[in-house]
C-alpha cells in the first residue's frame, strides 16, 4: 500500500512538473495538457485520479500564468479565465480517450494515436467553445466553419506540443521503469 502511495504521490509530481512546463517560452498552443490527461489515464490505478490530477495541475499552472505572469494586465485576482470550461472539458475527455487506449499496454502507435487525437480533441471543442454564442462569428454552420478556419493556425502548436509531450512523458517514464523497479506498475505494461 506504502508502495502504491508513493508511486501515485511521484506520478502526480510528475503532471505538476509537466504542466508547469508551460512557463518556459514556446509557440503558441505548444502545450503538455492535454498529453498529461493520456499519462495519467495510463498510469494512475484510481481513475478518478487520472482526472482530478491533471485537472489540478492545470488549474494550478493556470493561477500562475493568470495572476504572475499576466497579472499586471488583469486589475484583480483570477480563479478562472473565461470560457475555461471548453479547455478543461477537452482535458477530461482526451483523459477518457487515454482510458480506451491504454486499457490493457501502452505502446509507440498508441502513444502515438493518443497525441493525435488529444490535439484533435482540444482542436475541436476550444474552437467549438470560441463559436459558440460568440459575436465574431456567425451562430450558423458557416460561423462554425470559419471559426474552425481560424484556429487552424494555432493547430500546429496543439500538435507539435502533444507529440513531443507524449514522447518525453511516455518515453521518459518507460525508461524510469527500466531503470528504477519502484517505478515499475503492476496494472498496465509497456509493450
Amino acid at each position: 500500500m506504502k508502495k502504491i502511495n508513493l508511486q501515485t504521490g511521484a506520478l502526480a509530481l510528475i503532471v505538476l512538473v509537466a504542466a508547469f512546463s508551460r512557463m518556459v517560452p514556446h509557440m503558441p498552443n505548444f502545450s503538455p495538457l492535454g498529453v498529461i490527461g493520456l499519462f495519467g489515464a495510463a498510469h494512475f490505478s484510481k481513475k478518478w485520479l487520472a482526472f482530478c490530477i491533471p485537472i489540478a495541475a492545470t488549474w494550478l499552472s493556470d493561477l500562475f500564468i493568470n495572476n504572475v505572469i499576466y497579472g499586471a494586465y488583469s486589475p484583480s485576482f483570477t480563479w478562472f479565465y473565461a470560457g475555461f470550461y471548453w479547455q478543461y472539458g477537452s482535458y477530461l475527455l482526451i483523459a477518457g480517450l487515454g482510458f480506451w487506449l491504454y486499457r490493457r499496454s501502452v505502446s509507440v502507435p498508441k502513444v502515438l494515436g493518443g497525441a493525435l487525437g488529444a490535439g484533435l480533441i482540444f482542436f475541436l471543442v476550444s474552437n467549438f467553445g470560441c463559436w459558440i454564442g460568440s459575436s465574431i462569428y456567425p451562430q450558423n454552420a458557416g460561423g462554425l466553419l470559419a471559426c474552425y478556419a481560424a484556429g487552424v493556425p494555432f493547430y500546429q502548436g496543439t500538435l507539435l506540443g502533444d507529440l513531443f509531450y507524449a514522447t518525453v512523458l511516455f518515453g521518459g517514464y518507460y525508461l524510469l521503469q527500466r531503470q528504477v523497479a519502484f517505478f515499475k506498475l503492476s496494472h498496465l505494461k509497456y509493450a
